[in-house]
């Protein structure tokens, strides 16, 4: 249920409203845009009678919303979210990318990385500490000395960085270092983890579940804010089909689906949908025609010698040209970089 509240309502009346939502055992979540004031009731709606709703002061209306995904609906909040990063804003119209190496080997290897990065006009520098492999003897990545590097590049490059965490038990020690916690494929559906990201104050990139729809990713976008983190950025990584030409069948058109069902800004990885960085560049240019927010690409220094996934990775000077691609692609939509 939401309820909208009248314009030039007062505090008293919307915490009144605040007030009878929790008395019936329900949470209450604000949303206020330019126009109006909108209160989303989470819980059960059978506890709710919309005439005793509409009978308190400032309550202009009441309206069900009927799709499971309440708060990550655009029913709910129909501007964009914005997501203020350091400086950096996503889903502002401009177009946020989020590059940097599969895994952290080194600090000279980021430290190199996030600097070209950085020049060529990336935003935010990506970088795994911690690796979720398919074999147990793959590396693992450098796990909190990885997070040490990642931090103290950040401190002598000025982006800001986003890793995955693959534990709910190291959120806090994520948290600490990254200014973004990722989820990645194969924890989108792990619940008591996205309750715990929902309870801290990072942004959370919420990655699409291999072979999970867009609904199950939008309902998993709202275990995080009903625990009281708003800034989710959604990430299309490419679906598991029957083709095994690429690594992932990248859902191309799951990107303005999403942006007409959800306030939250949607990005594009192009290299795991591919696993070929031939294929990243064009894929790349295909994410900001059909509508992303942004993209978080892999680059490393020399990919065929990288500890991970060093085949889909651009190197330095590939990831600067796709940036120059990447501007006139955004300029043709009406956004820039």
């Amino acid at each position: 249920m939401i309820i909208v509240m009248r314009k030039g309502h007062s505090v008293d009346e919307l915490t009144g409203v605040v007030k009878f939502l929790e008395t019936l055992g329900l949470r209450a979540h604000i949303s206020e845009g330019e126009e109006k004031t909108i209160i989303g009731a989470v819980g059960d709606e059978r506890l709710i009678e919309r005439d005793k709703l509409l009978d308190l002061n400032g309550v202009e209306t009441a309206i069900p919303i009927l799709k499971p995904y309440k708060l990550a609906s655009r029913e709910f909040k129909p501007e964009s979210t914005i997501i203020g990063l350091n400086g950096t804003k996503i889903g502002n119209g401009r177009v946020v990318v989020m590059a940097g190496p599969c895994a952290v080997e080194s600090y000279d290897q980021v430290l190199e990385t996030a600097i070209s990065a950085k020049q060529a006009g990336a935003k935010v520098l990506r970088g795994g500490a911690f690796k979720p492999r398919s074999s147990p003897y793959s590396f693992q990545g450098l796990g909190r000395a990885g997070l040490e590097i990642l931090a103290r590049v950040r401190d002598q490059v000025g982006l800001p960085i986003v890793t995955e965490c693959l534990s709910q038990d190291d959120v806090a020690i994520v948290s600490e270092h990254a200014d973004i916690i990722q989820i990645g494929a194969r924890n989108m559906q792990n619940f008591a983890m996205l309750e715990k990201v929902g309870k801290q104050p990072r942004p959370v990139l919420l990655k699409r579940g291999m072979m999970s729809t867009v609904e199950e990713l939008l309902m998993s976008a709202e275990y995080i804010l009903a625990n009281g983190n708003y800034n989710v950025i959604l990430c299309e990584r490419g679906i598991r089909t029957f083709d095994t030409m690429t690594r992932n069948t990248s859902d191309i058109a799951a990107v303005p689906l999403l942006k007409s069902l959800t306030h939250l800004p949607v990005i594009v990885d192009p290299s795991h949908a591919t696993g070929d960085r031939k294929l990243v560049p064009p894929l790349s240019l295909a994410a900001i025609a059909a509508g992303a927010d942004g993209l978080i690409v892999e680059i490393h220094p020399t990919p065929d010698t990288a500890m991970c996934d060093g085949h889909q990775s651009l190197n330095l000077p590939q990831f600067s040209a796709l940036m120059d691609q990447v501007r006139a692609i955004a300029q043709v939509v009406g956004k820039t970089l």
